[in-house]
């Protein structure tokens, strides 16, 4: 009887690194989609709840959710919309980034798998009319890795990195996140356009406002979005 072949380094590094890489990844998706699940019932508590507190009349300005299927969901907030969404793939850091500077990843380089939970910030009427070259704002993104523990990034205080590796994402955390992302998108005021960017139209653009108010609008359009952090600065903080 013939012995067996051995085995190449190569099939053993195939071995190797679907024993522990691509186990940790799906690992890290089933446990983002977890905390996806139940960042979707916060959603709709927090609308019901927050609703249930308004003591206006006008209907405009109630909350309202809306689940967008397995890896999406929306809350109206009166003239604005949040949209949270789930990537279905696992992603590593570039060098640069500052996870690569917690004690928790550099113990463990497995650690650093992370999915990813993107918040965006969009005009109601953007929806509304149809209006696809609008634009909307990436304001926060929360990180969750193999052991469920988390970090999130985003602007002004939406940030946590710094303790990565400490807290294992919960109901608490999650709402805490969604709240400052409400006040954030209440807060972040449509500005009007710089005069030169919209003091010559065409006939087309005309034609498809008339039709269904199509020209592009964002709350920053012709402004660098990196400003608003200077343009905080002149308002009272309300995420202290």
């Amino acid at each position: 009887m013939e012995d067996e072949p051995k085995m190449s380094d190569t099939r053993h590094e195939i071995l190797k690194m679907l024993h522990e890489k691509s186990n940790v990844k799906q690992k890290v998706h089933d446990n983002t989609f977890d905390v996806f699940t139940l960042l979707k019932e916060i959603l709709h508590e927090l609308t019901n709840d927050i609703n249930d507190l308004l003591t206006v009349d006008d209907r405009r300005v109630r909350l309202e959710y809306r689940d967008r299927g397995k890896y999406e969901a929306e809350v109206k907030v009166a003239e604005d919309i949040l949209i949270f969404s789930m990537h279905s793939n696992i992603f590593e850091f570039d060098r640069d980034h500052m996870v690569w500077q917690t004690s928790y990843v550099q113990k463990d380089k497995l650690n650093s798998y992370c999915g990813i939970i993107s918040i965006y910030n969009f005009l109601a009427d953007s929806f509304r009319y149809n209006r696809m070259e609008d634009l909307g704002y990436l304001i926060g993104r929360i990180f969750v890795n193999r052991e469920n523990h988390y970090f999130a990034e985003g602007k002004r205080q939406m940030s946590f990195i710094n303790s990565f590796g400490e807290q294992v994402v919960d109901k608490n955390c999650l709402k805490q996140i969604i709240e400052k992302a409400i006040l954030y998108a209440i807060e972040f005021d449509l500005l009007v356009p710089p005069y030169d960017m919209v003091k010559i139209a065409s006939v087309a653009q005309m034609t498809t406002k008339i039709e269904n108010a199509k020209v592009k609008t964002g709350k920053r359009l012709g402004f660098r979005f990196n400003s608003d952090d200077v343009l905080a600065e002149e308002r009272s903080s309300y995420l202290d």
